[in-house]
C-alpha cells in the first residue's frame, strides 16, 4: 500500500512539474524550472544543469550551483565526460562515485576536487531532435539509485518536451518580429515614394541583394532611419555600422 501511495505521489509530483515547465512564457524561464525541478524530484540530486547544443558548441545553462557551471564548462572544454557521452552515444550515462571511475580521468579528477561525487546524465531529445543533456550531481558517492535513473529518464523526457516548446515560442517570435519590421519598413516606403506594396517589398529585397544585408536587416535600417529623423539624429546612417567583412556590407542608402 506504501509503494502504491509512493508511486502515485511520485507520477502526481512529475506532472506537476510537467504542467509547470511548459507553462514557463521564456526559454532561460523553461531551463530555470527544468533544474529546479530535477532537484526536487529526482532522488539523490544536490545541484543540476543543463548544457544545450548551439551550432557545434556545447553550451552550459541555468547551473544550481557555480560548481555546477564550472564542470559542465569542463566536460564542454575537455570534450569527454558523463554530458558529453549521454549527448552522443548513450541516452544515460551514471556515474557512481567520480573518485574510482576511469571512463573520463581528466574530467572525474577535476570533478572530485570540486566536490562532486557521483553524477547522472541525460539526453534531452524529442523524436530525432537532439537538445543537448541534463546533468544532474551529488556530493556523495552513490547517490544515485535505479530508481533515481529511471525517475530521471522520465522527468528528462518531459523537459525534452518543454524545452521543445520553449524553442518553438522563441522561433514563432522571432518569425512575427521578422514580418512585423519588414511590414513596417514597406509601409514607410510606400508613402514615402508613392509606390505599391509589391514595389516597396522590391525595393527592399533589390537593396538586401546589393548590400550583402539580411531583408531584416534592411528593413530595420529604413525604420531606424526614419525614426531618427524624427529625433534629429541618426547613428545608423554611419556608414561604419554597415560595413561587414572584408567591407562588403554598406549602408541601404539607396532607399
Amino acid at each position: 500500500m506504501n509503494e502504491e501511495h509512493g508511486s502515485s505521489k511520485l507520477a502526481n509530483a512529475l506532472g506537476a512539474l510537467a504542467v509547470e515547465m511548459q507553462a514557463r512564457t521564456s526559454r532561460d524561464a523553461t531551463l530555470q524550472a527544468i533544474v529546479h525541478g530535477a532537484v526536487e524530484v529526482v532522488p539523490g540530486v544536490r545541484w543540476a544543469g543543463v548544457s544545450l547544443i548551439r551550432g557545434r558548441q556545447i553550451v552550459p545553462e541555468a547551473p544550481t550551483d557555480p560548481v555546477v557551471a564550472e564542470l559542465d564548462q569542463l566536460q564542454s572544454s575537455l570534450d569527454e565526460g558523463p554530458c558529453m557521452s549521454a549527448l552522443r552515444e548513450h541516452h544515460t550515462v551514471r556515474i557512481d562515485d567520480l573518485a574510482t571511475d576511469s571512463r573520463w580521468p581528466r574530467f572525474a579528477s577535476a570533478a572530485f576536487a570540486r566536490g562532486a561525487r557521483s553524477m547522472l546524465s541525460f539526453q534531452l531529445f524529442v523524436r530525432a531532435e537532439n537538445f543537448g543533456a541534463l546533468n544532474l550531481y551529488a556530493d556523495v558517492p552513490h547517490a544515485f539509485t535505479d530508481e533515481s535513473t529511471a525517475v530521471g529518464t522520465v522527468f528528462a523526457q518531459h523537459a525534452a518536451v518543454a524545452l521543445a516548446g520553449a524553442n518553438q515560442r522563441v522561433h514563432s517570435k522571432a518569425a512575427l518580429d521578422s514580418r512585423d519590421v519588414i511590414g513596417q519598413a514597406k509601409g514607410l516606403l510606400m508613402h514615402r515614394n508613392k509606390i505599391s506594396g509589391l514595389q516597396a517589398f522590391e525595393l527592399l529585397v533589390r537593396a538586401s541583394q546589393d548590400t550583402q544585408l539580411k531583408l531584416t536587416e534592411v528593413a530595420r535600417w529604413v525604420v531606424s532611419e526614419h525614426e531618427g529623423q524624427i529625433k534629429g539624429s541618426d547613428p545608423l546612417l554611419d556608414e561604419s555600422h554597415w560595413a561587414g567583412e572584408a567591407g562588403r556590407k554598406q549602408s541601404p542608402r539607396s532607399l
